[in-house]
């Protein structure tokens, strides 16, 4: 994989960095599935614990899905490794940068395409990006 200033992607690295990423959300979610368990065996004893209980539930829930969302994002790319398309922009098909990748492994987008995507859906004209089921 070449980048259009001469710079090689490896791809090995990129995949050992998603991978690793992966498991550590895996990870902190078991981690958080484990100690929701064990805050429910705390039996709530009047209606400022249960008021707390279900504002840790919501914690719980918001925390969730942002961490299966990411999960999509690393296997889509990882998905994106497999079919050599891994480091192309999805909106404008230039090479993201490797700056870019190494921050955000699971990045789609270029940065002015992030960019671009994300005040559209800011001002409603763009529902978030999904990649299709392959």
């Amino acid at each position: 994989m070449n980048m259009k200033n001469g710079q090689k992607l490896k791809p090995a690295n990129y995949r050992k960095m998603l991978e690793s990423k992966a498991e550590e959300v895996r990870h902190s979610m078991s981690a958080q599935k484990a100690a929701q368990v064990v805050a429910r065996l705390d039996v709530p004893s009047d209606e400022g614990d249960l008021s707390q209980q279900h504002h840790e539930e919501w914690i719980f829930l918001n925390r969730n899905t942002i961490d299966m969302k990411l999960l999509r994002e690393i296997a889509d790319a990882l998905h994106r490794l497999d079919q050599d398309t891994y480091g192309i922009c999805m909106e404008c098909e230039e090479p993201i940068s490797a700056k870019r990748l190494d921050a955000v492994p699971w990045a789609r987008f270029c940065v002015t395409c992030q960019e671009l995507i994300a005040t559209r859906i800011a001002e409603g004209d763009m529902v978030e990006y999904q990649e299709a089921d392959r």
